[in-house]
């Protein structure tokens, strides 16, 4: 028997907050979105450590990390790599692209158009890429953590509804509380360089092959058949016209995500089994980019995360 899932998260914690201060939600819904097998998507201003709390899990956790930065003129080949002829042999040989790794970081993917959007697709459902009908398979830790810029809108592409769900969790980053950015501030004033994370004394997984350990456990955590009646109750009370704040629901992929993440909230807790509790601890990150927002709605200033929360409170919970 290996450590349990709750070892292994805190011991992923405590060496983030070597290197981050505050931000211990994020931290939370992060380690959801590895050990539920799922992607993520970051949102939130710059110069928010997104970068830094990315690379610096992939190196606590013993994974490969890579980083695109998503431009306009940035083309799919770019992202998964292309066949390449070999005048020596007179063959093809595909030489990869950066997406061939374990944490995949996916900066700014709003500002790269939709056909370059889309290269990312099929490997997050998938798990794999094709290139000119040859089928390469990604790692088994795959997992992308995209971020965008809620600040500037122009000469963004933003992503459509159908991408938007492919992604398990939109997680809101949001500026440090005072005292936490004062702690940031004294870190640098010490000597703290997050360029320089050899220098820092993190620990790491004795081996990565412990997160997959941790997504086996997950999977074995129980559902028993209220609380997945509640989960669908719950994904079905954001479709029209029961949720008239809205154009659109969320869909079934939804129910399997609020699913797969209740697990691990519960796993997280150390249970073997999924309470209510567990579905609306992970509901407003699951759901709030899965919603469309009525026109009207938008205008008077209401908010997916308000429209699930008000679902939630007038949602019956099984007994």
């Amino acid at each position: 028997m290996g450590p349990s899932v709750q070892e292994v998260a805190e011991f992923i914690r405590r060496q983030l907050r070597l290197v981050i201060v505050g931000q211990n939600a994020i931290i939370d819904q992060i380690l959801t979105g590895l050990l539920a097998e799922g992607h993520v998507l970051l949102e939130g201003p710059p110069g928010t450590a997104k970068t830094l709390l990315v690379k610096t899990l992939a190196r606590v956790i013993g994974a490969g990390f890579n980083r695109i930065q998503f431009t306009p003129d940035l083309m799919p080949a770019d992202v998964t790599g292309t066949n390449v002829y070999n005048t020596a042999t007179g063959v093809f040989t595909f030489r990869r692209g950066p997406i061939f790794t374990d944490l995949l970081l996916a900066d700014e993917i709003n500002r790269t158009p939709p056909k370059t959007q889309s290269a990312l697709l099929e490997a997050m459902e998938e798990r794999q890429v094709t290139v000119d009908g040859e089928t390469h398979r990604m790692s088994p830790l795959f997992m992308v953590l995209a971020t965008q810029n809620p600040i500037e809108y122009e000469g963004t592409y933003p992503l459509p509804e159908a991408q938007l769900d492919r992604f398990l969790l939109k997680i809101l980053v949001d500026y440090p509380s005072l005292e936490e950015e004062v702690q940031v501030v004294s870190n640098w004033s010490s000597g703290f360089n997050a360029r320089r994370l050899d220098a820092l004394p993190l620990e790491c997984l004795p081996d990565s092959s412990i997160i997959l350990q941790c997504r086996a456990a997950v999977r074995d955590v129980v559902v028993e058949e209220g609380v997945r009646r509640y989960i669908v109750n719950l994904v079905r009370a954001t479709r029209p016209p029961a949720a008239p704040n809205l154009t659109w629901g969320a869909s079934p992929r939804a129910a399997v995500a609020l699913l797969l993440t209740a697990k691990v909230q519960a796993a997280l807790d150390g249970r073997t089994f999924v309470t209510p509790d567990d579905v609306k601890a992970v509901a407003l990150p699951v759901l709030r980019h899965r919603v469309v927002l009525r026109s009207e709605a938008q205008i008077d200033g209401i908010t997916p995360d308000e429209i699930i929360a008000d679902i939630i409170r007038r949602l019956a919970v099984p007994r």
